[in-house]
Order: C-alpha cells, then sequence, then structure tokens
C-alpha cells in the first residue's frame, strides 16, 4: 500500500511538472489624443525654458549695451564714437628728420600730447602729467608708451627733453599741425595743443583727455581700459 501511494504520488508530481506554462498577453490601452498632446506640450514647455536659460546672458548683454550704457558712462574723459583710425599718411618724422612710420606706434596703448617745440608751462604740465599716469599704473604701465608730437617744427629744448627722458621712454616726432588735425581734433572752443589724447593698440583714437585734467580722475579712465583689455593686449609690440 505504501508503495502504492508513493507511486502515486510521484506520478502526480511528473504530472505537474510536465504540464505546460501558459503566458497571457493583455494589450496595452494606446495612450489618448489628449494625454499626447499633453505630453507635446510639456516637452515643448521644457525646450523652450531650457533655450530662455541659454539665452538670458546674451539678451541682458544687448540690453546692457544698447539701452542701460548711455545712462551709466562713468568715464572722465571724452569717449570719441566712432573711434578714428590712425592715418597711414601722417607723415611723421623724428628728431633727426628721418621719416617713422604710423605703423610702428601701433601695438602699445598711447598718451599723446601734441604740443610746439617750446614747449610753454601748459605743455609742461601735459608731459608732467602723463609721465605721473603711466608710473601710477604699476605693472601695466609696460602696455603704455607717451608720444609727444611737435606740431610747429620747432625743435624742443635740451633740458625739456632731458627733464622728460630721465628714468623713462618718450616718443618725441614731429608732424604738421594741419596733418594731425585729420586725425585729432580738440574740443569745442579748444586749440589742438589743450588735450591729451588716449590711442588704442590697434591706432584708434579713441579718447580725448579734458584740458587741465584732474590726475586721479584720468587715472580711472585708464584702470578701466587696463583691465578692459588685458584678455587681449599684452606688453610690448
Amino acid at each position: 500500500m505504501s508503495g502504492s501511494n508513493l507511486s502515486d504520488r510521484g506520478s502526480g508530481a511528473v504530472a505537474e511538472r510536465a504540464a505546460p506554462l501558459v503566458l497571457a498577453v493583455h494589450a496595452m490601452q494606446p495612450p489618448s489624443l489628449d494625454e499626447a498632446q499633453r505630453r507635446t506640450a510639456s516637452g515643448r514647455l521644457r525646450m523652450f525654458m531650457v533655450l530662455l536659460v541659454c539665452a538670458a546672458p546674451v539678451v541682458a548683454s544687448y540690453v546692457m549695451y544698447y539701452v542701460v550704457r548711455p545712462a551709466a558712462r562713468t568715464n572722465y574723459s571724452t569717449l570719441i564714437e566712432p573711434q578714428r583710425p590712425m592715418p597711414a599718411d601722417l607723415s611723421l618724422t623724428g628728431l633727426d628728420g628721418a621719416p617713422v612710420k604710423t605703423s610702428s606706434l601701433k601695438g602699445q596703448w598711447l598718451l599723446v600730447v601734441a604740443a610746439g617745440g617750446a614747449c610753454d608751462a601748459a605743455c609742461e604740465r601735459q608731459l608732467w602729467v602723463q609721465r605721473q599716469l603711466r608710473e601710477a599704473l604699476g605693472r601695466d604701465k609696460e602696455r603704455v608708451d607717451k608720444v609727444w608730437l611737435i606740431t610747429d617744427g620747432v625743435a624742443p629744448r635740451a633740458k625739456a627733453l632731458e627733464a622728460i627722458t630721465t628714468h623713462t621712454t618718450v616718443t618725441v616726432l614731429q608732424v604738421s599741425k594741419a596733418a594731425l588735425e585729420t586725425w585729432l581734433q580738440p574740443a569745442l572752443g579748444h586749440v589742438l595743443e589743450s588735450s591729451m589724447y588716449i590711442v588704442d593698440p590697434l591706432g584708434n583714437w579713441m579718447m580725448r583727455v579734458p584740458p587741465d585734467p584732474e590726475p586721479a580722475k584720468l587715472k580711472r579712465d585708464l584702470d578701466k581700459l587696463m583691465r578692459g583689455s588685458a584678455g587681449w593686449d599684452k606688453p610690448g609690440r
């Protein structure tokens, strides 16, 4: 009996293991039209938000440049707009009468003084301010050159040259006033010699310093120029 029972149980277990496995596949309900539209709208909204975040800095820069910037200027010197490139035919000559190419002045920021060779008291002050400003720039002074353009053909006094070149370098050149005025121009009601002129490393006249300037305010202009051009302008030509 016991053997018969075991036999029955064994055959039953075999039958259970041999029974086929049936998998039922239930069809999935396709999304409704409203659900598809909702997902599409949500995706587009997310894409728009991403584009908005990416474009925000560009939009802000345009607003600052074209809308806010004109009212927010704090420069002391007059900004020349548009900038005026240095003429290639300026006819510069050295004190020895040898011609000098205008391209030789490019590659550095320039502080330009235009004055007669006799150099009166106003000229002496311009040259003194020019020197003090460059020295006050510290490590950035190597990015700035001092230029004295003599506009009347008169040779500068030896003592004046010695005074402005001691422990420093000044580029002294001669040019006719008429030729120079095709590039640099004074403020309304003033003469060419009354102002100092700032020229960028590309040779563009881009700022006119007020007559009889306040050195501290003028230095702030130069500090801004040095910071703004630090990424592309390096010392030396």
